[in-house]
């Protein structure tokens, strides 16, 4: 695997090697001990699936303090629109976003650290997403930031009359009530 430190310290986008034939595919999706090596000791407790039709925007979520949350995402079916957003005061790239896409043909995962708020959107007819977090998930803990703030400007590909979003998720505040 690459492991592909991005703009944004401690961001990470890792890249399998695709083993193909007239078979099909072959990869490894996670190897505890390259994880280590090139980013740090996971210690990841519980890995989530959603299944969520095109359009669907989910997030940008986070876990206040002390129960933050880093997350390894992966599209195993479709196509989506992945995005992490530095909400480490202390980074010199505090506010900053990236974004890329992932899915079931790059196989590409993305490595988000805690103190990052994180969301997707589905590109493709649908998509299911998994993620693996290394702490526990607090109700009284989680947060989020409204996915169309001003201030973080995020191209979500989509227009604005094709996001699908949770009652929940519309009501998020904006970066600069969040932190």
């Amino acid at each position: 695997m690459i492991y592909e430190e991005l703009y944004i310290n401690d961001l990470y986008l890792i890249k399998p090697k695709i083993y193909k034939d007239n078979r099909g595919f072959f990869f490894e999706s996670f190897k505890n001990s390259d994880f280590k090596k090139n980013i740090y000791d996971a210690s990841f407790i519980q890995e989530n699936q959603s299944y969520s039709k095109k359009g669907t925007l989910r997030g940008l979520h986070f876990q206040k303090y002390p129960f933050e949350q880093s997350k390894l995402v992966s599209c195993i079916y479709g196509e989506i629109l992945d995005v992490a957003v530095d909400l480490r005061k202390d980074s010199n790239t505090f506010k900053s976003h990236y974004s890329v896409k992932l899915n079931s043909i790059n196989n590409h995962k993305l490595f988000i650290p805690k103190g990052f708020a994180h969301g997707f959107i589905v590109l493709s007819d649908f998509a299911i997403v998994s993620y693996k977090i290394d702490n526990k998930y607090m109700k009284s803990h989680e947060s989020g930031i409204i996915y169309n703030d001003k201030e973080l400007n995020i191209d979500w590909i989509l227009n604005e009359s094709e996001i699908i979003t949770s009652e929940k998720d519309k009501k998020l505040n904006n970066l600069k009530n969040e932190i």
